[in-house]
């Protein structure tokens, strides 16, 4: 009776013991096929040229202009904007201006990518080739600034210009000797009398 009740109680643990053995091989092979999705970044392709700006609440602080068709990697967004990697720099750039790319890349392919390294040279080559063309036409002191994309009452239109690139848009009126230009920069628009900077703003959505 008492062999039984022993092979009965072994029989048991042995049972328990490889159910044990089965869900913890079960536990491995699903860490093993689930998705890295921690891993996976999106990308997207610039529909037009955009400013990368430093910070989204200020329209003023632009790094650079991103080409239009680069491809660019997608941290996250919000209703407006992308966070975005491009070219090694980090920023924001308008949610219109780019169109998410469908198919994923992943994050480790994206470091590896040797061709990411070398087509990052030319922008940095275009990027010295216009902080020199600033420096030699302004001088050293005021280059920075209009190489940032900065802007201050007083500019003549042409350093606008310089700093942000062409206006979308501008509308002019002639009153007298005073011309009046509003330029038009996405959601910005510029106020310019006799072609000299005095004021801006937000555009209204409608």
């Amino acid at each position: 009776m008492k062999r039984i009740f022993f092979i009965t109680t072994l029989l048991t643990a042995v049972i328990s013991l490889a159910g044990q053995t089965n869900k913890t091989d079960k536990l491995q092979a699903l860490e093993q096929n689930q998705p890295a999705d921690q891993n996976i970044q999106s990308t997207a392709t610039l529909k037009s040229a955009s400013r990368l700006f430093a910070t989204k609440d200020d329209l003023t602080s632009v790094i650079f202009v991103i080409p239009a068709d680069s491809v660019v990697t997608v941290l996250d967004s919000d209703s407006s904007y992308f966070h975005v990697v491009y070219a090694g720099s980090e920023g924001f750039i308008f949610k219109r201006d780019a169109i998410i790319i469908e198919t994923p890349v992943h994050s480790q392919t994206v470091v590896q990518s040797q061709p990411s390294v070398q087509n990052s040279e030319p922008v940095q080559e275009q990027q010295q080739s216009r902080f020199s063309f600033l420096e030699n036409k302004y001088g050293s002191n005021m280059a920075p600034k209009l190489f940032s994309g900065k802007i201050w009452k007083g500019m003549t239109a042409e350093m606008v210009k310089d700093s942000w690139g062409t206006a979308d848009k501008i509308n002019r009126m002639i009153s007298g000797n005073i011309v009046k230009e509003e330029w038009i920069y996405r959601d910005t628009w510029l106020y310019f009398e006799n072609s000299t900077l005095l004021e801006w703003g937000a555009v209204k959505k409608q």
